[in-house]
């Protein structure tokens, strides 16, 4: 798919409140709204646009620890990796997980009600057979989270 600058618009927009209605975001990028209906189905039909979701403030909903957890691995076999990923998954104070290069295997993004909280989910992260080592790094403050995509 190609992009425009309309588009671009579009999808700055909607990262920014992505609640405004058809006619209202229409409005903003200077289209009328079937045509930035078209172009959304478009993005979407693409997989650029993957979903809609709303932005949560852990703080104010008990989840005020925010923790990295660093994962080097002994094992790297196809199956141990699926079982591996399927149960880190079923953690559901892991927000954010991805595979990366360098020391470590895996960075794990978790947020918790309180360090007991993410030593329940340490515990289950240690049980794991395969680890080499595992490195947390607690946050004192979130500068910038959940920025929007530079388009």
């Amino acid at each position: 798919m190609r992009f425009d600058e309309i588009d671009n618009k579009i999808l700055n927009v909607l990262q920014k409140d992505s609640s405004l209605s058809q006619r209202e975001l229409a409005d903003q990028v200077g289209l009328s709204q079937n045509a930035c209906w078209r172009r959304i189905k478009l993005m979407k039909d693409a997989g650029i646009i993957l979903g809609e979701s709303v932005r949560l403030d852990p703080e104010r909903l008990g989840l005020g620890l925010t923790v990295f957890v660093m994962l080097k691995t002994r094992q790297h076999s196809n199956a141990w990796l699926g079982d591996f990923r399927r149960r880190v998954l079923a953690i559901a104070q892991v927000v954010d997980f991805f595979r990366i290069a360098g020391e470590y295997d895996y960075m794990l993004k978790v947020v918790a009600e309180d360090m007991n909280d993410f030593d329940r989910v340490y515990q289950r992260l240690i049980k794991e057979d395969g680890l080499e080592s595992v490195t947390s790094m607690i946050t004192m403050e979130a500068i910038a989270n959940n920025r929007a995509l530079p388009l």
